[in-house]
């Protein structure tokens, strides 16, 4: 087997993080061919910037909306480089720009298994989310319209959530029969 040249590495990291805003982890970047060694030789030359433990972000990366959201993804990751948390609850709503939510913590919907600590600014809720309860966006996973209403439902304030129905339904996010199951709000 050849070795990948220094071009076919970048090339590769490059196309990991631009699917993340920028953000990849010490284990993305080893499968690109990077080995520890050239890892430390690019953090020490400023080409890739720490942001948190094992994860980085390539310099000139332009910013994008989403960026914080990318970086708790990327923290929750298994011992495996599985990510593990699902944007989810106020924060979801923000991504759809439901009813005003503005968040002052993000809210991340994690396995029951999950071992790691919320850290401040960072709301954990234990719970499975299935696939066809989430959807990709960019650089992590986020719950459905739907999901998230019904997340909300159990611990939201119901004047806020019924105008995030309405305007789900309006927009078409979730089906009038979907609406419906929202009626005893």
């Amino acid at each position: 087997m050849r070795k990948q040249s220094s071009r076919e590495n970048f090339n590769g990291l490059f196309e990991i993080a631009s699917s993340q805003g920028g953000y990849f982890t010490a284990h993305q970047a080893a499968e690109a061919g990077y080995s520890k060694r050239l890892q430390h030789y690019h953090r020490k030359q400023g080409d890739w910037l720490k942001v948190g433990h094992g994860v980085f972000r390539l310099k000139n990366f332009p910013p994008g909306q989403w960026e914080d959201l990318i970086r708790w993804s990327l923290w929750s990751r298994n011992q495996k480089g599985e990510i593990q948390a699902t944007v989810s609850h106020e924060s979801a709503a923000m991504v759809y720009d439901l009813a005003d939510y503005l968040p002052m913590r993000v809210h991340l919907t994690v396995p029951h298994s999950f071992r790691k600590l919320g850290p401040k600014g960072c709301v954990l809720h234990r719970g499975m989310v299935q696939p066809k309860d989430s959807e990709n966006r960019g650089g992590f996973h986020v719950t459905t319209p739907f999901r998230t209403l019904r997340d909300l439902a159990e611990v939201g304030e119901r004047d806020q959530l019924r105008q995030a129905v309405d305007e789900a339904a309006r927009r078409g996010l979730i089906t009038l029969a979907q609406k419906k199951m929202f009626k005893t709000i």
